[in-house]
Parts: C-alpha cells; structure tokens; sequence
C-alpha cells in the first residue's frame, strides 16, 4: 500500500502508468478503435494498424482486447520491438510464439514459424501476431512481417498482424515505396485522439472506483477544467498529474482537492521537469506573510508497504521537517514584529542585529524548502515505481 491508497482507504494504486486492463475506460476514441478492430479480425487476415501519441492508451486497448480473446481458439504472439532488423524480428516473432530456435538463421526460423502456423490451423486455432511499437522497426523489418503474412494453408491465411505504433508509424506507412504492398494489405487502421474535455471527469472516477473510492477524496469540479488544460486530455498525462494530487492531499490530510492544489502540483511537475509539455507558465511567488500567528502544519501517516524490504537505512521523516520549517517561519514572524517595533524607537545596533537574524532565518527556510520538495520528489517516485526510496533526505 502506498501512502495515500492507505489515507483515502483505496485498494491499489488507482493511477499507475503501467497499462492495465482491469481500468480500461471506453472513451469515444476508444469505443471506434474496438470497432475497427472487431471489423479487422472479423477478416481473418492482413494488417490492422492502431496509432497514437504517446500515453493514449495504446498498450491498455491490445491488453483489453488480450482479455476478450477466446485463448482456446486463437493464439497469440506479442512483441515489443526497439530498433530490430529483419533477421532479429524473425527470431523475436519465433520466440513470441514459444519456438526455440536453434542459432541464428533466418532461414530456419521462418521455416518453424510457418510450420507452427499450419499445426495451429489443423487444430482449429487463429494465429495474432501483436506488435508493439512499430515506429521503431526499420524498414526491412517490416517488409519481413508483410512476407509472413503471405503463409497460407491452401487459401486460408495463416496469420493475422496487429501493429501498434506512434503517430510517425503513419508516416512511415504512407511515406515508403517499398511498403507499398503491406499498405494494401492493411485492412483496418485507426488513430487514437486524446480524450474529450466531458470524458476527463468520468475517466477519473472510473479509475477511483476500481480501487473502492467511496467518494474521498472529492473533487473541485473547476480542477477537472484545468486538468484537461494542463494535459490535453492525455490519459497517461492525466495519470501523472492525479497521483501527485493524491499524494499531497494525503500529505496535508486533505479530504477534498482544490485547483490551488492542482497548481501547486503543476508548478512542482515543470520545475522538476518531470511534466514540461503540460505543466503551465511559472507562477509568481507570493510575497511572505509579516503577521505573526500560530503557523499549522501537515501530518501524515508514514508509507508503509505490506511486504517493504529491509533497506538498512531511516526513511525520511517528513512530518519532522514540515514541523521544523513551520517553526522557523514563527521565529521569522516574531523577527519581523521585533524589527518593526524597534524601527518605531529609531535605527540602532540591535536592529542591525535583527536583520542579520532574519536573514539567517531566511537562509534555513530556503534550505528547509529544497529538503521538503526532495522529500517529496522520492515519495513521488515511491509511488510511480513501487520501489522504496534509495536514498533518505
């Protein structure tokens, strides 16, 4: 369990960047690419090509449609591809379907790929070939998964391809002669678009209640605006942002999120680079308040995680931190009384003095700051990654 699943009582990590199919969202363009799919494989043969940008939910449409298919009448082969020639994807392709081949020839693989495709056909079974990532194979490649999909028992294909890329996948597609006979092979395409401004709201909720949200924390409805703003509607975008919503509302054991919160999360997000195309302009940094007053300060249970390793070193003791950095912002209040009072009597050495004072008070606090946003950053990352922090602030 992480540190806000255990505050808002929720299950699992509700916004994890790793696709799942348990949190599959039907969104408009998601609804027509099942669509074009379900047409595709209806056909039983040829290339059906799926694009997006990054963080559409590419990977969590082919999981979902992974889980719909009937294993016992089909079978599948997945690669996820990164730079491959011709030769190495023909070996790739063997192995994604359990063949082991012996060395390195091509030759060899192709001919076992072919043999397992026709035992497969006798047996009543449907073969798929998912790709993933398909920008990153080179043309070569893919002129070997279009010579594959010329396999037939009689006239009956013997393999179906899906191919899921990025948005320059189309234009490889399109821009290369030399692909010009996988193009007409290609029997259904779809381009997967970012979320709709009214689909962000449900989206949210869909992924909450997976993971037995009952309604806290709540939401502004304003933050919903601002988030598609700041995400374009990008489901792993919006991922992103709403773990670190939840992880500050747990730090300052908030029941209800606020666009104050979403801009503070923002602003963090750009200067630490971690979010740059979604996160807006700098804000202008508010001026410290002079009056003094008690100062209130976040708590929050520590994270804890059920089967957490020994790391041999003290986790970071946040709340320590925040009450430290609180109480030096009293001291620099009272110093700020303190000098406005002694202006009052005139200048003199003891107004010097505190001046020297809150200069050095605040010094600590700008060192204060940067502790707590690394603090934060690993709590972040704790959660993102589920592993613990390597380091203790």
């Amino acid at each position: 369990m992480t540190m806000f699943d255990d505050f808002y009582g929720l299950t699992r990590r509700p916004f994890q960047l790793t696709p799942d199919p348990n949190f599959y969202f039907e969104s408009a363009t998601h609804r027509k690419a099942l669509s074009y799919l379900g047409y595709g494989m209806a056909q039983g043969e040829g290339f059906i090509v799926i694009t997006g940008e990054v963080g559409t939910g590419k990977s969590t449409l082919a999981a979902h449609l992974m889980r719909r298919i009937d294993k016992t009448r089909m079978t599948v082969g997945q690669v996820v591809t990164s730079n491959l020639d011709g030769e190495e994807l023909v070996h790739v392709v063997a192995q994604s379907f359990g063949l082991d081949i012996e060395g390195h020839d091509k030759a060899s693989a192709l001919g076992e790929i072919e043999s397992f495709l026709h035992e497969e056909a006798r047996k009543g079974r449907r073969c798929l070939l998912l790709v993933d990532e398909s920008q990153n194979l080179s043309i070569e490649a893919l002129e070997e998964l279009r010579m594959m999909s010329n396999f037939q028992l009689g006239s009956h294909p013997l393999l179906q391809q899906l191919l899921l890329g990025q948005p320059e996948f189309r234009q490889v597609l399109s821009d290369h002669d030399e692909l010009e006979q996988l193009r007409q092979r290609v029997i259904a395409a779809h381009h997967l678009e970012a979320m709709e401004s009214g689909e962000l709201e449900p989206y949210i909720k869909h992924r909450l209640e997976c993971v037995g949200w009952s309604g806290n924390p709540e939401f502004d409805q304003r933050v919903y605006a601002e988030l598609y703003e700041a995400t374009g509607g990008i489901p792993r975008r919006v991922n992103q942002v709403t773990t670190r919503l939840l992880l500050l509302g747990a730090v300052e054991q908030r029941t209800r999120i606020d666009n104050a919160m979403l801009s503070a999360v923002l602003k963090e997000m750009k200067s630490d680079n971690a979010f740059p195309e979604a996160a807006p302009s700098p804000m202008p940094k508010p001026a410290p308040a002079p009056t003094p007053g008690p100062v209130k300060h976040a708590t929050y249970p520590r994270p804890k995680r059920e089967s957490e390793p020994e790391q041999g070193q003290p986790q970071p003791d946040f709340h320590a931190l925040l009450a430290e950095r609180d109480a030096h912002i009293r001291e620099l209040q009272q110093a700020v009384v303190e000098l406005s009072q002694a202006d009052g009597h005139g200048k003199g050495a003891g107004q010097d003095d505190l001046v020297e004072r809150m200069a050095a008070l605040e010094a600590r606090l700008e060192e204060q700051e940067r502790s707590v946003r690394h603090v934060l950053a690993m709590l972040v990352e704790w959660v993102e990654t589920g592993q613990p922090p390597r380091e203790a602030a």
